[in-house]
Formats: structure tokens, C-alpha cells, sequence
């Protein structure tokens, strides 16, 4: 497994900014992308994530922002938790309920 390195936001912008203001240079964005991704360090791949990520996030490309993105991580977390909420107090209720019986019954 390789050695993940993290990249400061002001990095990451600063990459970005530069493909952006660059690629009018260059036939493609890709050829932007590899220049810049030399010159800062970190893999092209990773550039194009951010740059589409970016994009993304501008609305100049289709797709979930990163914000809608980490909202619905948050929903599902909560619905997650919500549904072993109403788990425990499905349970609690028979249980309850059980026991009501059995207190009639005798």
C-alpha cells in the first residue's frame, strides 16, 4: 500500500488556480494537468480529482458538490442511527408489552 501524502487547502487551491489560468495555453487540460502536477509534487491523477472536484463544485461540470456530498453522508449517518433508535425501542416495546401480559395473566 503506498504512502499517502496530504496536501495543504491553500496547495490543492493553488494547483487548481494554476491549471485553470494555464490551459488556455495547452491544447487539452490534460497536458496543463501534468505540467503543474510535476511542479507541485503530487500525482496527476490526484490534480485531475481536485480539478474536477473543483468544477464540480462551480457547477461548470455535472454531478454532487462537496457539500451536497458530505450532507448526504450526514443524512445517511443519521438514518443509520434513527433505525437502531427505533431497533432498541421496537424491542423495549414488546418487551414491555410482554411483560403486561404475563403481570395480567397471573
Amino acid at each position: 500500500m503506498k504512502d499517502q501524502i496530504s496536501y495543504s487547502p491553500e496547495v490543492r487551491e493553488l494547483a487548481v488556480r494554476l491549471v485553470f489560468e494555464q490551459q488556455k495555453e495547452h491544447e487539452s487540460q490534460w497536458p496543463t494537468i501534468k505540467l503543474i502536477a510535476s511542479k507541485i509534487g503530487c500525482t496527476t491523477e490526484t490534480l485531475r480529482t481536485w480539478v474536477r472536484r473543483t468544477e464540480t463544485d462551480r457547477g461548470i461540470r455535472g454531478g454532487m458538490s462537496t457539500s451536497d456530498r458530505e450532507r448526504l453522508k450526514e443524512l445517511e449517518r443519521e438514518n443509520r442511527e434513527l433505525k437502531r433508535a427505533n431497533e432498541i425501542l421496537r424491542k423495549a416495546s414488546a418487551y414491555f408489552a410482554q411483560v403486561e401480559l404475563d403481570r395480567r395473566s397471573k
